[in-house]
């Protein structure tokens, strides 16, 4: 074994003796149309994915895949900027700019990329970067990378905020704020109207993560920013995902002309990344196309959330303040977290177990997430085993 060998066997070993190793299953199937799969050869009914509207296998968004691989391919070949941007990414850019209410969107292989994107053209050297304290990764590392003064407030507090904007910035620079609209692991709703106000008195400009919101909240399925009825010009930056309540994969950022200009111009992680393939951005699209037409699909994957959030309250859970699809169970430490989820397991529910460092120590969780696809007597199922299996997060 050589030395790095050595190292890392060592500091892997750490980390199982702390309950935070991960290991992947595999989902050998899927029954479509539904949320059950085949993984590791077991039958399971899952509440762990992020598919919220039940896309992912929808026969239209499938066909309008298929459909563009035969055209275009199946690799885009290139940077976006060199031979890679086709005509399918460019109508999905101009649809997701129509259905966001922005001039234009620009599209990104991932929400991760996305984030450094923004973070990185709009903020450097002698600038300030604000985010909450539970953002997602991808916006923490953006704001670290920048090279901007980087701040955290405390979660969801706008209090918080207005006494980190009420320090004044160095003549001449930008000071950026940066929130989820939906928090990952929470499922709690920033409040946007406040931070949006903040924002605006100490002219500081506004961008939101609704990789979590984005097709679920809001009247029309356009998320938390729409929800919260704020405009273009109140929250400048929106970063979306198309993986999550689309079911397809990348991300997009939506705002004014000069604003994609500039990402094209000076987003690293836009300029040097292979463009998606051109059979994703068909999908994406026709995904968007039925999100818009089939509110139903929004009503019901809130509906079951409430459901749960009912009955698991009859039950005696403490819950976490989250109207949407993603209902944690804080179980803890690690290795009560993982034992509920195996526990859970064991009857057939696939509800992954979150540890640290994705969550805080002491917050392990089972993250408890709903979809379209669900039926009500699924949302049973879940509620009847944990009735008879007691896991931690009963109060008292």
């Amino acid at each position: 074994m050589t030395g790095l060998d050595a190292a890392l066997a060592a500091s892997l070993a750490g980390v199982r003796a702390s309950g935070r190793y991960r290991s992947r299953r595999t989902v050998d199937s899927r029954e479509r149309g539904t949320t059950r799969l085949t993984i590791d050869g077991r039958a399971v009914l899952a509440f762990g994915s992020n598919d919220y509207l039940g896309l992912a296998d929808h026969p239209r968004v499938t066909e309008a895949c298929v459909e563009a691989a035969r055209r275009w391919g199946i690799g885009s070949g290139a940077a976006h900027l060199v031979s890679g941007h086709c005509r399918e990414h460019r109508q999905l850019e101009e649809a997701l700019a129509t259905f966001t209410g922005r001039p234009r969107a620009l599209l990104f292989s991932t929400g991760y990329m996305a984030n450094l994107a923004v973070i990185g053209a709009l903020a450097g050297r002698g600038d300030r970067v604000l985010e909450d304290r539970l953002n997602h990764a991808s916006l923490l590392d953006a704001g670290l990378a920048s090279g901007a003064r980087f701040a955290r407030y405390a979660h969801c507090d706008a209090s918080a905020l207005a006494r980190r904007l009420s320090v004044d910035a160095p003549a001449g620079s930008r000071t950026l704020v940066a929130t989820d609209g939906v928090f990952s692991m929470d499922g709690d709703v920033a409040p946007l109207r406040e931070i949006a106000a903040l924002c605006r008195a100490r002219d500081a400009w506004l961008m939101v993560d609704d990789a979590h919101g984005f097709g679920v909240l809001g009247a029309g399925g356009r998320g938390s920013v729409e929800a919260a009825g704020l405009t273009p010009d109140e929250v400048p930056v929106l970063m979306c995902t198309l993986g999550k309540a689309l079911g397809v994969f990348g991300a997009f950022v939506a705002g004014s002309e000069n604003l994609i200009e500039t990402l094209i111009q000076r987003g690293r992680s836009y300029i040097y990344t292979t463009a998606t393939p051109p059979a994703v951005a068909a999908a994406a699209r026709a995904a968007l196309a039925i999100q818009a037409d089939e509110g139903w699909r929004r009503e019901r994957v809130l509906a079951h959330a409430a459901r749960f959030r009912d009955g698991a309250r009859s039950l005696g859970y403490a819950l976490l303040p989250s109207e949407t699809p993603i209902q944690p169970l804080v179980c803890g430490s690690e290795t009560a977290a993982l034992a509920a989820s195996e526990a859970l397991l064991a009857r057939g529910l696939w509800v992954p177990a979150i540890r640290p460092p994705t969550v805080p120590s002491g917050r392990s969780r089972l993250r408890i997430t709903f979809s379209a696809a669900h039926e009500d007597a699924d949302v049973e199922r879940l509620l009847d085993a944990l009735a008879a299996l007691r896991l931690p997060g009963l109060r008292g």
